[in-house]
């Protein structure tokens, strides 16, 4: 079994930490902005995302870092407070929450999103990749990478900054992109993946050194195409690591005793614990192995996360689907990549930092589209509908109001609709009445409840004077005390009527007739 396990999962596993580390850091960095907090602040998440979550977790699959989806609330909290340290110390209690939270097994609320606002959610999630995506491969940089709301922080929307991007694109980024794409769906190619020496390196990494050839190579035979410093990776300076002390920030407690510091914390946690919740449920759906995370467990390595990211100046950190997808569909099969992705993280940013400036936005794009694009095919669309409009009509409110809102609101929406149609789906099937030559089958199944009381009374009521009707709960998993008052009076009134009543499968005792 160990043979096995370093064979083949601990490579799989490295190659996949590869992959995520490079979607995670434009989304670290540019979070961090987005937010209105210091660019190292995003890193630092990411990396105690990695590292700390990912060892405490009971996921396989999901990955931990810095969210998209707490960015407008992180900005408004800074503002509230005052400065980014009140800030760090508000997460650090949104941790504690999340650790008291998981200790008395909240994560069981995870269990009871609607599928078809999980399957919305990550559908929206990969086709807003793919577009927000658009403007960065054409080399229009003017909005940050991890800004995946729809009204941008630059005041454009993701479709007026395509069109911005298609007017004045940067001819330079477009053969980058192009060249970036066709190297990634390459080695995705089975023969291509699997090969002992090509299967090795994943071709994502290749696409960021051939993007990283390319622009240099513009300098020497196309100096005007030649893509800088606005397009490219921005990491923060560490020369050495007694530098990195002076990029951490410390938090601040002396609010701990406001109002609005409390509001701000308690927010910070429930937010970050349905994001988590949703992203975790997401990502098992998605496991290749179907394997199930423990939620409770979850919240718990979430809350660590978050108390220790707040105490040294990291942004509050969740599951985030994105890194979790691209770690999936790279191959992963343990949460050892996770952990391995904000080693990286770490490593790298400290050791060649240099280096990871030169990567253009445009190849990291190439990265995301394809991310994207596992989320959002055309296939997932098609299943969903042939599924019927129980489930599509909630999976396609979900995708439009995440699309045009952002991503909390949009699952808000679509959690609406869902338990709309869940309700009304088990309104409708639960009671039902059959006729055949005068015979007349009142059936109850599933979970029978007060909502369906007016239905029943209006089909008892339609019945005919002197008709013989068998009633059956065979299977019924439950009958409301409201259902059963119902049935007891037609039965009390049937005798007037010369109404003849059969009893089937009914766990308690009815009137009899």
């Amino acid at each position: 079994m160990k043979t096995n396990y370093f064979g083949s999962t601990l490579s799989a596993d490295i190659k996949a930490s590869l992959v995520v580390f490079l979607v995670a850091l434009p989304l670290c960095l540019g979070i961090a902005v987005a937010s209105g907090a210091p660019p190292m602040s995003g890193l630092i998440a990411g990396i105690i995302g990695g590292i700390v979550v990912g060892s405490l977790s009971g996921s396989h699959v999901s990955v931990s870092g810095p969210a998209a989806g707490l960015t407008v609330i992180v900005l408004d909290a800074i503002s509230s407070l005052g400065t980014f340290e009140l800030f760090l110390a508000a997460v650090v209690m949104a941790g504690v929450i999340q650790l008291i939270l998981g200790f008395l097994k909240a994560g069981v609320l995870g269990y009871y999103f609607p599928h078809s606002v999980i399957k919305g959610m990550l559908t929206a999630i990969g086709l807003i990749l793919i577009l927000k995506q658009i403007p960065h491969a054409l080399g229009w940089d003017k909005d940050l990478m991890g800004d995946l709301a729809f009204r941008q922080m630059d005041e454009q929307n993701t479709f007026s900054e395509i069109w911005y991007a298609i007017q004045y694109f940067s001819p330079g980024a477009i053969p980058i992109v192009l060249v970036a794409l066709g190297l990634i769906i390459f080695f995705e190619k089975p023969k291509i993946k699997n090969h002992k020496i090509f299967g090795l390196v994943p071709g994502a990494l290749w696409a960021v050194i051939a993007g990283i050839l390319i622009n240099q190579l513009y300098g020497i035979i196309r100096p005007s195409w030649k893509l800088d410093e606005e397009h490219l990776v921005s990491i923060p300076d560490v020369d050495q690591l007694s530098d990195l002390s002076s990029l951490v920030t410390f938090p601040d407690f002396g609010m701990i005793g406001s109002l609005d510091f409390w509001l701000i914390a308690v927010t910070v946690a429930v937010i970050a614990s349905i994001e988590t919740l949703l992203s975790l449920e997401a990502g098992d759906k998605m496991d290749p192995q179907k394997r199930l995370s423990p939620s409770s467990r979850e919240l718990v390595a979430q809350g660590a996360g978050n108390t220790l990211s707040g105490l040294i100046g990291g942004l509050p950190v969740t599951a985030v689907i994105v890194r979790t997808t691209a770690n999936i569909t790279s191959g992963a099969k343990t949460k050892l990549s996770a952990i391995c992705h904000g080693i990286l993280l770490l490593v790298l940013v400290i050791g060649i930092a240099e280096l990871l400036n030169l990567i253009p936005l445009s190849c990291l794009a190439a990265v995301l589209f394809f991310v994207g694009y596992k989320l959002a095919k055309p296939s997932v669309f098609v299943h969903e509908y042939e599924k019927g409009m129980n489930q599509f009509i909630p999976f396609m409110v979900t995708i439009s109001a995440i699309l045009f809102t952002d991503l909390l609101i949009g699952i808000g929406i679509g959690m609406i609709f869902g338990i709309f149609f869940v309700i009304r789906t088990n309104y409708q099937k639960s009671v039902s009445v059959t006729e055949l030559d005068g015979m007349y089958l009142v059936k109850l199944q599933k979970d029978v409840s007060f909502l369906n009381k007016a239905p029943l009374m209006r089909h008892l009521a339609e019945i005919p004077n002197g008709s013989d009707v068998v009633l059956n709960a065979t299977r019924a998993r439950f009958i409301d005390h409201d259902i059963q008052e119902v049935l007891n009076d037609f039965i009390e009134t049937s005798t007037d009527k010369n109404i003849t009543i059969t009893i089937e499968g009914f766990n308690y005792k009815l009137k009899e007739s």
